[in-house]
């Protein structure tokens, strides 16, 4: 049903509406100053963007999974194993030319793919579930990061020292002038060539079949010959490494250093992403500019309604995207 997402989204925006009238303000004003923020101007449109970015990471490492029948709840510990990876090899090594930011980046998606891979086995060895052990190593991610950052935070700061100027990554207003004094940075161009390179993986190869057939149909799958358990670990592999990637946005296009909380919650969102884009990587890319607009615009209607207002818009969103299929599906089988 390819309008579910579509009807999630306008409900969810109608539902918004009735608590901005609560409020005494005037939901389409609210709306047309949200999106026009975010889309109408060169700097807005490039904070939609920037802010788009590490979500659309996440979705695609949520929608991986989720293809081959996995629930990757740990994409946030992931990115934030990626991300502290990436501010490491980053600051240290000694590499010259561009070498540093080629070497963070891998760093990264290499992190995310190991701390992706250890419920990946653990569900591939001894059929432990994958949310739980996903949502663990998320609090063991956080407190691993915070603890060997200490180290290397600076005196009198909560972040590491800053990555080597060949590690960090261009920003995009440099060739785009009209998104002068954005963040967004060349780290979108390897989220959007990753969606492409998933949508290769899952739909052009065997693997990819592979994946799908696990997740279709675990049993049918390993009676035509494919190792389930080799195919979740690899599943939840690759998905750490989406996840890992994602903290290349802000460590090293951005900040350029790692801080605790640099995230914000971009793993939790990714799965909102993913469930709006119906995990298929044309829609998580849809998706996630869309969850960046709203998070851009929050800033910007902030003086008129409460920020909250657009993490409740985001909770709805998941609700009538999880609902809008079934209901969809129920009034077609009844009017067929």
């Amino acid at each position: 049903m390819a309008l579910s997402p579509l009807l999630a989204v306008a409900a969810a925006l109608a539902a918004g509406a009735v608590f901005i009238a609560a409020i005494g303000e005037k939901p389409l004003e609210i709306y047309a100053l949200l999106f026009r923020e975010a889309f109408g101007t060169g700097y807005g449109l490039g904070q939609t963007l920037f802010r788009a970015t590490p979500l659309l990471f996440t979705g695609l490492a949520v929608a991986l999974a989720f293809r081959a029948g996995l629930f990757n709840v740990g994409v946030e510990g992931q990115l934030y194993v990626g991300g502290f990876a990436a501010a490491l090899a980053g600051a240290y090594l000694p590499l010259p030319g561009p070498l540093p930011a080629v070497a963070a980046v891998l760093a990264a998606g290499c992190a995310g793919a190991l701390w992706g891979a250890i419920p990946g086995a653990l569900k591939a060895r001894f059929g432990a579930h994958e949310v739980i052990n996903t949502i663990m190593l998320n609090f063991v991610a956080f407190a691993l990061v915070s603890w060997a950052g200490r180290a290397l935070f600076l005196p009198a700061t909560v972040h590491t020292r800053d990555v080597a100027a060949g590690a960090q990554l261009p920003r995009l207003d440099a060739f785009v002038p009209v998104l002068r004094g954005a963040p967004v940075n060349v780290s979108l161009l390897l989220g959007l060539a990753l969606a492409f390179a998933v949508a290769l993986l899952l739909f052009r190869t065997r693997l990819g079949y592979e994946l799908r057939a696990v997740g279709h149909n675990a049993g049918a799958a390993e009676y035509g010959g494919v190792s389930i358990g080799g195919t979740q670990l690899l599943a939840m592999a690759l998905s750490g490494a989406l996840a890992g990637l994602g903290g290349s946005n802000f460590v090293l296009g951005y900040k350029h250093y790692f801080e605790l909380g640099f995230s914000g919650g971009a793993g939790c969102i990714g799965i909102a992403v993913a469930l709006l884009g119906r995990n298929h990587p044309t829609g998580v890319i849809v998706a996630s500019l869309f969850f960046g607009a709203l998070s851009y615009g929050a800033l910007v209607v902030n003086t008129r309604v409460p920020r909250e207002l657009v993490e409740v818009l985001m909770a709805l969103v998941i609700l009538f995207a999880i609902c809008a299929r079934p209901l969809l599906e129920r009034a077609a089988r009844r009017w067929a």
